[in-house]
């Protein structure tokens, strides 16, 4: 599984580099996944919202993604930088869309999930964001669910910044077991959190 975990001017840290931790140490421990922090396009280090310098290994662009993460950052505040200058930007959002119609799975941290949902992808689905946020989230035409992390299949997204774990060690577990999970879980000294709401299976 290539998975990409997206990196903008303004994104919010630990929304990128909890989930990216889980995951890496995921693919440490046999899961088959291949972990990279991408951004948008070439252009040498991102900012985030708290100055962490990141360098990139890979862009949106090179495609081929079966999981795109995609942190918040910068909307309830309406930061020049963040989540809602991309939503406005339109390319990220585009570019997300774009990947899902290809055929990948899409987990948003945060308010990342306002940029999923200018992408056009949460009109009519389940989904949770920052308490910030939810009421934009509704107004856009999500449907509001009370979890932590909402998966409904090839969208999944999930509260505000420390939910970014329990997103990606519930997709440790929906991937690769619960054993796999709880064992990442124990050795970052995480106390898994939930609830999880998952959508049912179609009959």
């Amino acid at each position: 599984m290539r998975i990409a975990v997206l990196v903008y001017e303004g994104f919010d840290e630990l929304d990128a580099v909890g989930p990216f931790e889980v995951l890496r140490n995921a693919a440490a421990a046999g899961a088959e996944a291949e972990v990279s922090l991408v951004t948008l396009r070439a252009g040498g280090q991102v900012t985030g919202s708290h100055g962490l310098l990141i360098t990139p290994q890979a862009t949106l662009e090179t495609g081929g993604f079966d999981l795109v993460v995609v942190p918040g950052g910068g909307w309830n505040d309406r930061a020049p930088a963040g989540a809602y200058a991309e939503a406005q930007s339109g390319e990220i959002p585009t570019a997300i869309r774009r990947l899902h119609a290809d055929g990948a799975t899409v987990a948003a941290v945060c308010t990342g999930a306002m940029l999923v949902s200018a992408a056009g992808l949460l009109r009519g689905r389940p989904a949770t964001t920052h308490r910030g946020a939810r009421d934009d989230l509704g107004v856009a035409g999500a449907e509001l669910v009370d979890a932590r992390v909402v998966d409904d299949g090839d969208l999944l997204t999930c509260g505000g910044v420390t939910s970014g774990l329990d997103l990606a060690l519930w997709i440790v577990e929906r991937e690769w077991g619960a054993g796999l999970a709880d064992g990442i879980a124990a050795e970052m000294e995480h106390h898994r959190r939930g609830p999880v709401w998952r959508a049912p299976a179609p009959r």
